[in-house]
């Protein structure tokens, strides 16, 4: 009966105003066992199968908790002034088949015509096998991101090859694991040209055949390090009169207007004025062209979308970052690298990242928190299955077709712009290209129309013969005319730019061409990645919850995958629809007015609202207002995101896990005149609803400033409290977190921000696709609404769950959380709870006690969980020495069970070691985790068996996740 129990507590009558799966007391849930069915009412309801735990294992936890039912337990948890009385004004819960009938007809709203726009975004070919296997599997969506690398080596060694294929392609020393997108790479390179000018060189160029959106980006995060941009023609610029004052460059190649230049000398004379040159460019056309690292870029951007990603109305994709040798310190987001284990293996780790910022914190050199390591690994496995002459050969038949196109426009009177071309060309319309344009659209094409005499065409892999003729047919002035199309064998590129060098040479891109090959290396890396369908990750701060199917489902529809996202707005209609629906919803969620889309990560979306509230300061004359209030239990990225947005941090401290008002006050009295904003996360990184949070808000305002709540714990509030009630005038929200968008194994990520209404006209603008207010800032991402083909994950989830679903799963967050508090503490110091000895939907468990009786770390812990078959929890932040466990909602009482077991048990093998019984420094947790290589050797010195290595719990015996190499 449990498939039926969560629906029914009693006699429901459907109709279009009444499928809440909750009666109005939510509580009923738990408190009959007695039940009536109606044949009238779906089956197919959501929220029973996303919250983990029956109604009968929910009573035994509150009873554990000491609670009667689910709303004392929230009076207990939450602060009595911050609780809403007032249910969520969102649509009731739609079931899973309804749901995906509703989508369907959104989704059939938009128009996928042929898109030759181009500006950084082609169409591409996703190979079936990796289609299916990698964006569509749970064993490479649900991954985290691979901090514990013993049981990550598979996406690992995908990213290795990512870095692989970008460095061979660019010519670099090195590549990074994958950034946002392209435009914010050039902004992070931006910022790498002015740190190794010690930041004393303010002038950095860009030029002018840029694609659009890469320079906006980089405008808007010059203006916070008093960078000033210059736009112009690189090739016959006066350099001369920025002397000692340059930091740099940005070119890209081939331009936004197709053309091949030659940079070389460019190159030559900014390296001898002490700037970088830096170099966007294209890993398909890098196949047939001399790569940057051999004329002299030092470091090289990009988009990898091409390589078998979804256009997605513009992402997520991943873009790279190429550097020469002297940049490798300097490289943000992730590195992957190689390193051994004990036992003398080859391994994967992460050589470099930037959670340095949960250290280094507003000195850290960038806020990135998350990658796109899923696209990442798309674009990798492209690179793996065609090979290097494979993505040659598909690179020298899109060139190919552009000759041949290029001839029949001239045989048609036209002027090509482009002297020297790979895939694009720029068509001079002398009467004006209105009516080209219009041509196009009514034969199903988008062109790029770059000005009123000038058409734009980006040829990709997709195009076939008949698209071809079509194409042509838009530029005939006769509508019956047939063209022949005759090969054009020579290249239209010039010898001086053709590549010679070798590239992708490593035995990993030549050896699997066939599916079969392609299919069993797939499995082969991901049988090496513990994820979501293996077991719980109990990461604080982190939430790894339940990515349903019937939310992952749409993202691979064509009508969401195959819309450029410069399409003229008519074609999008279906994404207006769920953008504006999902931004109407989180504004409900929250208590904002307004909401923005744009930000594609929860650091960017940090970046954004400071830059939002930077801006309204402006507006009313108060530019000196430049301190960030931050306090110690704020989450990580915060630091760093103010002083990327030009802001003074100072630290507000915290006692016992909660504000202290006393300092806050001070500090906001100190700096009345310069107080831009308060950051606080709430409820906390330590695990606990603060309760002086309403205060600290009306603090901040009576002296002039804003408050930013960091929502990365939003999970913990939805339905029961909103930021804008509680005080605060932005947030942001991890969609990859509370509204289930998957983590991809480190990425991706979207963190929209909600506003109240003097912030709206504020919002993140676009150069291309209009977005935000009259005021807008600059955008903070290349695509104008940021990631927006898993947006339908969140909103088919809210759609779902409804107003009483969403509440129920923070109801479930909380007592979960809670259950562990209760079975662990017997056992385990736990750090922080409040007056009620209540937790948030996280705890932090204390293992410094174990250093002195045991010399048993935090470290030790993770690792040895892994023996057991779990991902380590947060750690050692925000304490030092700790763990901080969060199990979500998703997760039922008998996983719960099963990982506090776990804990148990290591508590009992450290204390194996207190009483003498195992020495320290050589025992069952310091050698973990045991892999299968360690336990099969003849011989066996240590003080515990085999057994206990491999097998602590008997239920290991029948399901066992095996690390693939020793610590790391």
């Amino acid at each position: 009966m449990r498939v039926l129990s969560f629906a029914f507590k009693r006699r429901i009558t459907y109709t279009s105003n009444c499928r809440s799966l909750f009666s109005k007391p939510l509580i009923q849930k738990f408190s009959s066992s007695s039940r009536t069915y109606d044949a009238f009412s779906p089956l197919d309801t959501f929220p029973r199968r996303h919250n983990g735990s029956s109604d009968s294992d929910v009573k035994r936890m509150l009873d554990l908790v000491g609670v009667k039912d689910m709303e004392e337990l929230a009076s207990k948890t939450v602060p009595a002034n911050i609780l809403s009385k007032k249910p969520l004004a969102l649509e009731n819960g739609l079931t899973e088949n309804e749901l995906l009938k509703k989508l369907k007809n959104i989704a059939s709203k938009n128009k996928i015509y042929k898109s030759y726009i181009g500006m950084g975004y082609t169409d591409t070919i996703v190979p079936p096998v990796i289609l299916r296997n990698i964006l569509e599997s749970p064993g490479w969506y649900t991954q985290y991101t691979p901090y514990q690398p013993e049981i990550s080596q598979g996406r690992l060694e995908s990213l290795l090859n990512f870095q692989t294929m970008v460095t061979d392609l660019t010519g670099m020393y090195i590549a990074n694991a994958s950034l946002l997108d392209e435009g914010t790479a050039a902004a992070e390179a931006m910022l790498k040209a002015y740190s190794a000018g010690k930041q004393k060189q303010h002038t950095f160029f860009v030029d002018e055949k840029c694609h659009p959106q890469t320079i906006a980006c980089l405008q808007t995060r010059a203006e916070c390090f008093k960078i000033k941009v210059i736009v112009g023609n690189a090739l016959n610029y006066d350099f001369d009169q920025h002397d000692k004052d340059l930091s740099g460059i940005l070119v890209q190649y081939p331009a936004t207007d197709g053309t091949i230049n030659d940079y070389t000398e460019l190159a030559n004379k900014i390296h001898s004025m002490g700037g970088q040159l830096i170099c966007a460019t294209d890993l398909l056309a890098l196949t047939l062209l001399v790569p940057p690292g051999e004329w002299g870029a030092d470091i090289a951007i990009g988009n990898s979308q091409r390589f078998g990603v979804p256009l997605g109305y513009g992402g997520p994709h991943a873009a790279f970052f190429a550097c020469k040798e002297q940049h490798v310190r300097r490289i943000p987001g992730r590195l992957v690298g190689v390193s051994r284990d004990p036992s003398g293996n080859k391994a994967y780790r992460l050589s470099l990242q930037t959670r340095e910022q949960h250290i280094r914190r507003e000195r850290a050199t960038s806020n990135i928190c998350t990658a796109q390591a899923l696209l990442a690994n798309m674009a990798a496995m492209y690179g793996v299955y065609h090979g290097p002459e494979g993505v040659k050969a598909i690179a020298k038949r899109i060139h190919d077709f552009t000759n041949t196109l290029a001839a029949e426009i001239k045989h048609h009177g036209y002027t090509i712009k482009t002297d020297h071309f790979f895939d694009t060309l720029n068509v001079h319309i002398e009467n004006g290209s209105d009516e080209i344009y219009k041509k196009a659209l009514n034969a199903g094409i988008n062109l790029r129309k770059v000005d009123d005499f000038t058409i734009g065409i980006t040829l990709d892999e997709t195009v076939t013969k008949d698209d071809l003729v079509n194409l042509i047919r838009v530029f005939a002035k006769d509508s019956t005319y047939i063209p022949s199309l005759v090969d054009v064998k020579k290249s239209n590129i010039p010898k001086q730019f053709i590549r010679t060098s070798p590239f992708m040479q490593h035995q990993v891109f030549n050896s699997y061409h066939s599916e079969t090959e392609m299919l069993r290396y797939i499995y082969h890396l991901q049988s090496k990645d513990l994820s979501l369908a293996h077991s719980m990750i109990s990461l604080g701060s982190c939430t790894m919850k339940l990515n349903a199917t019937t939310e992952m489902i749409p993202v691979t529809w064509p009508e969401f995958a195959n819309i450029h996202p410069f399409v003229p707005i008519d074609q999008a209609e279906g994404y207006k629809i769920l953008i504006q629906e999902l931004e109407r919803d989180l504004a409900e969620t929250t208590g904002f007015d307004g909401v923005s889309l744009q930000p594609n990560s929860g650091a960017q979306g940090e970046y954004a609202g400071l830059r939002v509230i930077g801006a309204y300061h402006k507006s009313r004359g108060d530019e000196k207002r430049d301190v960030c209030l931050i306090p110690d239990s704020a989450h990580g990225t915060n630091p760093a995101s103010a002083a990327v947005s030009g802001m003074s941090v100072l630290n507000v401290k915290c006692n016992n896990g909660d504000l202290d008002m006393k300092d806050l006050e001070e500090k906001a009295r100190k700096y009345k005149d310069r107080l831009a904003a308060f950051m606080v996360t709430y409820p906390s990184t330590f695990g606990v609803f603060e309760n002086g949070v309403v205060e600290a808000c009306e603090i901040i305002h009576n002296y002039g400033g804003q408050v930013y709540m960091d929502g990365a714990n939003m999970n913990a509030q939805i339905g029961l409290c909103k930021p804008a009630d509680i005080g605060a005038d932005v947030c942001h929200l991890n969609l990859h977190k509370t509204f289930c968008i998957p983590h991809g194994g480190g990425g991706p990520g979207v963190g929209p921000i909600g506003v109240k209404s003097h912030l709206v006209p504020f919002l993140p603008g676009h150069p291309v696709i209009k977005t935000g207010g009259e005021k807008s800032i600059g955008p903070v991402s290349a695509a104008p609404f940021g990631s927006p083909n898993i947006l339908p994950i969140s909103w088919a989830y809210i759609k779902m769950m409804g107003s009483e679903g969403l509440k129920s799963a923070t109801y479930h967050a909380l007592l979960n959380a809670n259950y562990m508090v209760r079975r662990l503490s017997e056992h385990y110091k736990i750090l922080y709870t409040n007056q009620n000895g209540m937790c948030a939907h996280e705890f932090i468990v204390d293992i410094r006690p174990f250093a002195t009786s045991a010399d048993i770390h935090a470290i030790d812990i993770a690792k040895r969980l892994q023996d057991y078959g779990f991902h380590s929890p947060t750690m050692s932040w925000p304490v030092s020495n700790t763990l901080m466990i969060e199990p979500t909602e998703s997760e039922s009482k008998v996983e719960l069970d099963r990982f506090c077991d776990a804990m148990i048990a290591i508590r009992n093998e450290i204390r194996e070691i207190e009483l003498g019984k195992q020495p320290k420094g050589d025992n069952i947790l310091t050698n973990a985790p045991h892999t299968i290589q360690t336990l099969v050797k003849p011989t066996w010195d240590k003080a515990y068996t085999r057994e206990q290595a491999a097998f602590p719990v008997k239920s290991l015996r029948e399901r066992k996740f095996w690390p693939t190499v020793g610590r790391l």
